[in-house]
């Protein structure tokens, strides 16, 4: 508390003032001083507005730009870290390695099927082959006879045994197309579980953008029918002997026509046209992984083309 006198007709006396009200007072008579001080300085100079308001809009330039300059910064860093140089995966890991034999034996299968449905292959050999006038049987008994050898080597079809319509055959003649069959049914159970091996390792490689097993692929899919089809021109009949030495494990594969007359509509040249056509497959196999590599790695060699210039 404070104490101040006020006059009452020439009598003085002394009251109580509380400390805030002389607070108060006392900022009131401070702001009407300075609110005269700044009145004399504008009317004494008259440019004083104006460099108040230039200050003002100099601090404000100041202050946006800095925070330009820092949003700039702040997008160019985050633009900076989004389009950063990204660099290719190495393609020679063991796990490229192995997906890429795994991708190799399934679009082999997938030939190998492909070709075992292609019915048109042997029904070209028919007239091809002059089969009607060699063995004396029409086009349509042949086909007939095919289509039940074919029949029984497909998994989907169910065929327990076999018997053809027009044709007898030997106990050896029996078991040999038993044997075909256990490898025709283990190539299209292969074809179903390295189909869903292959698709599920590619789309795991795919998600960390790592392509170099397609480019394996696309590789052993063209070396490897390159060589087997250098090897099945240059001696097709050396080439078909050890391809049964190695599947086969007896003579079995070596009809005679008296007790196995049904070897008189599969010519020699009927299996090299199939095996032809499984390397060409093959081949194509080859040749859209490698597209899909080239496609797919397409924005790392721009990069490398970019780095290549700035040097």
């Amino acid at each position: 508390m404070a104490r101040r006198r006020m006059s009452d007709q020439d009598n003085y006396r002394e009251i109580d003032v509380p400390d805030t009200d002389r607070r108060a007072s006392s900022r009131a008579r401070g702001a009407s001083a300075g609110n005269r001080s700044s009145s004399g300085r504008r009317g004494q100079d008259p440019g004083w507005q104006d460099d108040r308001r230039m200050q003002g809009n100099g601090g404000r330039g100041r202050a946006s730009g800095r925070k330009g300059t820092s949003g700039r910064g702040g997008r160019g860093g985050a633009a900076g870290r989004g389009f950063a140089p990204q660099r290719q995966k190495p393609v020679l890991t063991p796990s490229n390695l192995l997906l890429a034999l795994i991708g190799f034996l399934f679009l082999a299968c997938v030939s190998v099927v492909l070709v075992l449905n292609l019915r048109t292959i042997y029904y070209f050999d028919i007239r091809y082959q002059q089969l009607e006038s060699k063995t004396g049987l029409s086009e349509e008994v042949i086909r007939e006879n095919y289509d039940t050898l074919i029949d029984y080597n497909l998994v989907t079809k169910g065929v327990k045994k076999l018997e053809f319509p027009d044709f007898p055959m030997s106990e050896h003649g029996e078991t040999h197309f038993r044997e075909v069959k256990r490898i025709f049914f283990a190539i299209q159970y292969f074809l179903i579980i390295l189909g869903v091996a292959f698709l599920f390792g590619l789309s795991k490689k795919l998600r960390h953008r790592d392509y170099g097993s397609l480019k394996l692929i696309s590789i052993l899919t063209f070396v490897v029918p390159l060589v087997l089809g250098v090897l099945a021109v240059v001696s097709w009949d050396s080439f078909f002997i050890k391809f049964h030495e190695i599947f086969f494990s007896n003579d079995y594969w070596i009809f005679d026509p008296v007790t196995d007359p049904v070897i008189r509509i599969l010519p020699d040249a009927f299996f090299f046209h199939c095996a032809v056509a499984i390397l060409l497959f093959l081949l194509l196999g080859g040749v859209l992984t490698g597209a899909i590599y080239r496609f797919a790695t397409r924005k790392f060699r721009r990069q490398r083309q970019l780095e290549q210039l700035m040097r």
